[in-house]
């Protein structure tokens, strides 16, 4: 079965009564815990933003508290995990603030490992990625925007 596109499913949304949307909505999120993030998110967290970045946050900190410091390559493996996670809550947002705002706490909490970065080229390649993904979509914000962003990521520049 081959899905159709975003513009033909607006047009059937479009016609149906909210009371099958709502029974749509329901089965979505029923399948896959992504939809029920996405779901939670739309609903409960999307009005304020601040509370959800402090939300992630938090989240982050979580998953810096549990990395593995015992070998370079759990450290690896548990920070591309805290950086999928965070991507996904980026992404349920949709804010290129809120990307910005979160990339610079994940590096800022990467600082705060005081590993050894240059000791392994996946690590040290990980962390320029974020910096090059900031500086990249602070260049959309204004340009008052764009110097506090630029001066934060300066900070961060090993």
């Amino acid at each position: 079965m081959k899905a159709v596109t975003i513009n033909e499913l607006k047009k059937e949304l479009a016609g149906l009564s909210s009371r099958r949307i709502l029974e749509i909505c329901l089965r979505l999120a029923k399948y896959r815990k992504e939809n029920k993030e996405l779901l939670t998110y739309l609903l409960f967290d999307s009005d304020d933003e601040q509370e959800y970045i402090k939300k992630i946050k938090f989240e982050i900190d979580l998953q810096f508290q549990g990395i593995n410091k015992s070998n370079l390559y759990y450290i690896k493996k548990s920070l591309r995990k805290t950086l999928r996670i965070t991507n996904k809550y980026i992404k349920y947002s949709g804010n290129k603030q809120t990307e910005v705002d979160l990339l610079i706490y994940f590096c800022k909490k990467f600082q705060e490992l005081k590993i050894p970065i240059q000791k392994s080229a996946a690590l040290s390649n990980l962390y320029q990625r974020q910096i090059q993904k900031i500086n990249k979509t602070a260049k959309t914000f204004h340009e008052d925007l764009q110097y506090d962003y630029e001066i934060e990521v300066e900070s961060l520049k090993v």
